[in-house]
């Protein structure tokens, strides 16, 4: 874990690396990466980020009201679409078995600045994939902005990384089921 609360479980490649987010905030930006392997298929990964549309799979007793996260794949999920809620985002763009990316709407934006996210799947080359999530954040200088900032980076981290974990966990067991 990076000491800025930045940075959890992301290859330096990762953290350097282009994210579909990193084009759209037309202010100064800093990224936080987050990074976890997952031993199941890009397709039902990317199907378990899906459902980011409807649940948090966090600390569910934080930020869902106390109701639990589906530990089942929705059947009837819609797909994603522009525009469409996922977590606290709106998707912007998306790209089937690929990424989902996301703005903060503005009156969310207003108060804790502009913010960016990618949830993006890619293969492994030993098999299974790599689920990485990219947050850009409007990096404004006053203190107090910055404050909040390092403040958001620690709160992200913390409920992201469950996020990541439980999204692994669902998806490895799908595939286990899938594949006795």
């Amino acid at each position: 874990m990076h000491v800025s609360g930045r940075i959890w479980g992301a290859t330096l490649a990762e953290q350097q690396a282009p994210y579909p987010c990193d084009a759209i905030l037309e202010v100064p930006y800093e990224s936080w990466t987050r990074a976890v392997d997952v031993a199941a298929p890009c397709d039902l990964v990317y199907r378990w980020t899906r459902q980011l549309a409807i649940a948090p799979y966090s600390y569910d007793w934080i930020d869902f009201g106390g109701k639990k996260s589906p530990d089942r794949l929705t059947p009837d999920l819609p797909p994603p679409a522009v525009g469409q809620r996922f977590l606290v985002f709106d998707i912007v763009e998306f790209e089937a078995d690929r990424h989902i990316t996301g703005v903060l709407p503005e009156r969310e934006a207003s108060r804790y600045g502009r913010m960016t996210v990618t949830y993006a799947v890619s293969p492994r080359d030993a098999g299974g994939c790599r689920l990485v999530v990219r947050v850009d954040t409007e990096a404004r200088t006053a203190l107090h902005h910055r404050m909040l900032r390092r403040f958001l980076a620690w709160g992200d981290l913390i409920m992201m990384r469950k996020q990541l974990l439980t999204l692994r966990r669902l998806a490895e067991r799908d595939a286990a089921e899938a594949n006795p």
